[in-house]
């Protein structure tokens, strides 16, 4: 099977976000949803793609083990759980370190107090964070940040409060930025106002010059595709990163989805 994308070179980078769906106990889940049979599907999705820069959600210490083997030694991690000791479930960044150079990292909570690891606000009930890096493509020298995240899916206001935290960082930053992620929250929704109010982060899907895919809605809960489908899974970017083209994998492996939601790319251009 091809990547969704075909080949991403020259210039350009391969950006990708996936909810990869955390394990779960068995007598918890039905048969599409247990681990043990949706682990080879995720993992040849993810090391298929190859992509410079990869956002995941829902990751646990385990799958980020599994999913760091199927990538290979040419791929670093950062970001941990977003307990108040990094552990738990978390939205790590993965990296192709041979085209791009880590300069910064950091990780916050999503709430009042973002430096408290594990904190909570605005109504969530469980801790939210993003993750925060900073990188030099080793080809072109252009730096950028990139933010993944994973906001709150009961709370509205804690998903609004979230979004202006993380304009709040885009705008500190100064950079090219691009911002992925499982928003829960559809386009036109008050967390995704917030997200591009004033044009400080666009939509790649509405910005890229070519789509490869359907507009597919990225929550299937292991159904099948819907075609102009509510969008919750997200790829930002600030109106300087070029969009070459964009795409939603709806493809299973050997007819086993590896999530309940599909996978969001884009291939991007950095200014230098």
């Amino acid at each position: 099977m091809n990547r969704v994308l075909g080949e991403v070179d020259g210039d350009l980078l391969h950006v990708m976000t996936m909810n990869v769906r955390r394990p779960l106990p068995r007598a918890l889940t039905r048969r599409a949803d247990r681990w043990d049979r949706r682990r080879a599907a995720l993992l040849v999705t993810l090391s298929r793609e190859s992509p410079s820069a990869l956002g995941l959600q829902e990751v646990l210490p385990g799958t980020a083990r599994d999913i760091a083997g199927a990538l290979g030694t040419a791929y670093a991690r950062i970001g941990v759980g977003r307990g108040p000791r990094g552990n738990g479930e978390g939205c790590p960044i993965f990296f192709d370190h041979s085209r791009l150079e880590l300069v910064e990292q950091h990780q916050f909570a999503l709430s009042d107090s973002p430096e408290v690891a594990g904190s909570r606000s605005w109504g969530n009930p469980m801790p939210r964070a993003m993750v925060v890096g900073v990188f030099r493509d080793r080809r072109t020298r252009a730096s950028f940040a990139m933010i993944n995240t994973h906001l709150d899916p009961f709370s509205a206001r804690s998903r609004v409060r979230a979004a202006e935290q993380i304009r709040q960082e885009v705008r500190r930053r100064g950079l090219p930025a691009v911002v992925v992620g499982d928003m829960n929250a559809a386009a036109g929704s008050p967390a995704l106002e917030a997200l591009t109010r004033g044009e400080l982060l666009t939509d790649a899907w509405g910005t890229a010059d070519e789509r490869v895919t359907p507009l597919w809605g990225t929550y299937t809960g292991y159904r099948a595709p819907v075609r102009g489908g509510a969008r919750i899974d997200w790829i930002l970017t600030t109106p300087d990163i070029a969009v070459d083209r964009v795409g939603i994998d709806a493809r299973p492996v050997d007819g086993v989805a590896g999530s309940d939601h599909l996978p969001v790319h884009a291939a991007i251009e950095v200014p230098r």
